[in-house]
């Protein structure tokens, strides 16, 4: 293999892996908010026993996400040195802002939340969890900005050395993509933290572990896990419109759509035969049209409207996107079952439901992997949409050997990182909530 192609693997290696833990840390913090408002409000010390819980394992999550966060920062200048030269100039204060402005607000106050319940008073305690909450999302809204300039790049130009300048940090900041992407994310965030907060809670409820304290956890998680899904069918919806308007060869990849056409149907589960240029299986007439703004004649681009070369692998695309989306339907349904039983009073006795909720846990992982895939992949020849491609980011110093020996040791720290991690959280999750 090239130096490109591992360069590639590496990165898509690092930042998958890296992933896992944002997507725990924003939602968890989010219940830790919740759980610490209701303790205040309320007085109930069944709230308390939850934030110190949950505050636990924020913090083993929060040390592995940040070690592994890193090292993407420093792939930029080693694997990816062509890019970093072209673009610093916007991406290095994208990048400043996210470690200034948010990092650091989100790590000090997370040392609060798991040192200081005892040193510092109520108020100032809820404050931490809520500086924790809100840097966390800071911290996301800083590396989204980042990505959606990759995707959909704004004020900027290009000078006569062919360095991307910044002209307009606003409208980089909030380039068509941002938001959409933003409110995608965080809702995903949020929804991988609900099932995980459902998952501990349901198991210890089945168990008869923990008592009310379990069975408060549970309730909080439920409900979170009934609205957020259905938040983000709108969230997705908007995005999907916007990555139409924008980017409509990631689009039409996403559906299998070779020609532009008017009617464009819209696929449950299937495959793309690229060479043949054909997709096969289930799908909804003119369902994609009209999804797109409800009318179902409207034209949709389709791939054939570009060089073939400038196409991403399309089945890959259309796969990962179809295996989100799907996993996001199951989300909606066990959410709202999950509300129906908590509202019938039959949850905490319905041991089959209590049963999968632990199963479910590594889902929402895997919509956010294959949700990624779609955006990243599907963005590709380019690095920089419409502007750079990926073959001509890469560091021209930088051999095959050097990389793949550097994969092969990230691999195996990594190994050796998430070992240590499943075994601490499962360590965590069996002390539970401190009992008094």
């Amino acid at each position: 293999m090239d130096a490109l192609l591992l360069a590639r693997i590496q990165f898509a290696f690092t930042i998958g892996f890296h992933f896992l833990f944002p997507a725990m840390t924003l939602g968890t913090a989010l219940v830790i908010l919740i759980s610490e408002t209701l303790h205040l409000v309320k007085k109930d010390d069944i709230y308390r026993k939850i934030t110190d819980f949950l505050a636990r394992l924020l913090g083993l999550i929060f040390v592995v996400g940040a070690a592994t966060g890193i090292v993407m920062e420093f792939s930029f200048g080693t694997n990816w040195s062509e890019y970093s030269r072209a673009v610093g100039d916007i991406f290095g204060p994208i990048l400043a802002a996210e470690g200034i402005i948010a990092f650091f607000l989100e790590s000090v106050f997370i040392g609060v939340l798991i040192f200081g319940r005892k040193k510092v008073s109520p108020g100032v305690y809820w404050l931490a969890a809520l500086l924790v909450f809100i840097g966390g999302h800071l911290s996301a809204f800083w590396i989204i900005v980042a990505n959606s300039w990759m995707q959909t790049p704004a004020g900027y130009e290009i000078n006569a050395a062919g360095k991307v300048i910044l002209t307009d940090f606003s409208a980089a900041v909030f380039n068509p993509s941002t938001v959409n992407r933003f409110l995608h994310t965080v809702l995903a965030t949020w929804i991988t933290s609900a099932v995980m907060v459902c998952g501990i809670a349901g198991y210890y409820v089945r168990k008869g572990l923990h008592g009310q304290t379990a069975r408060t956890m549970l309730k909080i998680g439920i409900i979170l896990f009934a609205i957020t899904p259905l938040l983000q069918l709108g969230a997705a919806h908007s995005h999907a419109i916007q990555v139409i308007n924008t980017q409509p060869v990631k689009a039409a990849a996403m559906e299998g759509l070779f020609n532009t056409t008017r009617g464009a149907n819209i696929y449950v589960i299937g495959y793309v035969d690229e060479a043949k240029e054909k997709t096969y299986g289930i799908y909804i007439p003119k369902g994609l049209s009209f999804l797109y703004n409800f009318d179902f004649n409207s034209e949709i681009k389709g791939l054939n409207d570009v060089l073939k070369e400038n196409w991403p692998p399309v089945n890959l695309v259309f796969q990962s996107y179809h295996i989100m989306v799907g996993l996001g339907m199951i989300f909606i349904a066990l959410g709202l079952l999950g509300a129906w039983l908590l509202w019938t009073g039959k949850l905490y006795t319905a041991k089959w439901y209590l049963f999968c909720l632990p199963f479910l846990i590594p889902l929402p992982h895997l919509a956010h992997e294959t949700g990624w895939i779609t955006a990243e992949v599907g963005r590709q020849p380019w690095i920089i949409y419409g502007l750079m491609k990926t073959a001509n980011a890469a560091s021209v110093v930088v051999s095959a050997g050097e990389i793949a020996f550097s994969l092969v040791m990230f691999s195996l720290i990594y190994l050796l990182l998430f070992v240590m991690f499943v075994l601490l959280f499962v360590k965590i999750v069996k002390q539970g909530p401190a009992t008094s």
